[in-house]
């Protein structure tokens, strides 16, 4: 029964922790009998039970409960299987939304080597544009996995066409997630080639594109400043954020100011 199954993965992760907080006692347990099962559900014919295996594999990655030699010789094969070319539909986009969602709980070399070329792929998949849709929403997130040198000489490219995808709704994605495809790139690659690009979203025909261009100028604006000097950062979430001054986390608010009024960090900013 498929209800079985899905409740058998919801119990997955506890009994993984437990395993784990209690390794001397059962030192091979996990990878013995319960990651074959995750790998297995995850080309389950019921979709209910994939769906609770893709989240089961998510917490054991969150967790960091999965070894490197599992990630790569069981999890990462069954995923490029499924987002093969000639892949099933449903299974190629779920496939593909895992790949995105898990890039960043692993290693840069493992995303680089087994997954960057797939997703490369999928960017030009020319039969599905759910697949296409998913890699624009979460391209931010891939190159901030992979790092500067491979986001631009191989991602880059993709992006600029899916900037320019013929569906509208794959350009409002790049447009929101620039900023955090900027912050990955060299202040050079933001000068002569994202910053043209980002003209044109601005000024696509597609309202909702526009506006959300107009909703990313500010923190793309904010990726050509000097980190260092203007305090701003990316949180893991990859929203954008201001670092208190290093004047203002040191001072004390006893000690006199020169200033007839004390600011707080929070005016100053």
């Amino acid at each position: 029964e498929p209800t079985v199954r899905t409740e058998l993965m919801e119990q997955i992760p506890p009994i993984a922790i437990f395993l784990q907080e209690n390794r001397p006692k059962f030192p091979t347990a996990f990878f013995e009998y319960l990651m074959p099962i995750v790998v297995r559900y995850l080309t389950d014919v019921n979709n209910q039970v994939r769906k609770a295996g893709q989240e089961a594999l998510l917490i054991l990655l969150e967790q960091d409960l999965v070894s490197q030699a599992d990630i790569e010789n069981k999890v990462c094969p069954i995923l490029l299987d499924l987002s093969a070319p000639d892949s099933d539909d449903e299974y190629k986009v779920e496939a593909v939304n895992i790949i995105c969602k898990m890039a960043s709980m692993l290693s840069r070399t493992t995303v680089e080597h087994l997954l960057l070329p797939r997703f490369c792929e999928l960017c030009s998949d020319g039969k599905l544009f759910q697949v296409r849709k998913i890699c624009a929403a979460n391209f931010g997130d891939i190159c901030n996995a992979v790092g500067q040198e491979a986001t631009e000489r191989l991602l880059i490219p993709k992006f600029f066409e899916l900037c320019s995808d013929s569906v509208w709704g794959m350009r409002k994605a790049c447009a929101e997630c620039f900023m955090a495809v900027s912050y990955t790139t060299s202040p050079e690659v933001r000068r002569s080639k994202l910053s043209p690009l980002f003209i044109s979203l601005i000024s696509d025909t597609c309202r909702w594109v526009r506006q959300a261009a107009f909703q990313s100028l500010g923190p793309f604006i904010s990726t050509f400043a000097n980190p260092s000097s203007a305090g701003l950062y990316i949180r893991e979430d990859g929203t954008l954020s201001i670092r208190p001054a290093a004047q203002d986390m040191n001072s004390s608010p006893c000690q006199p100011s020169n200033n007839t009024t004390l600011m707080s960090p929070s005016t100053n900013a």
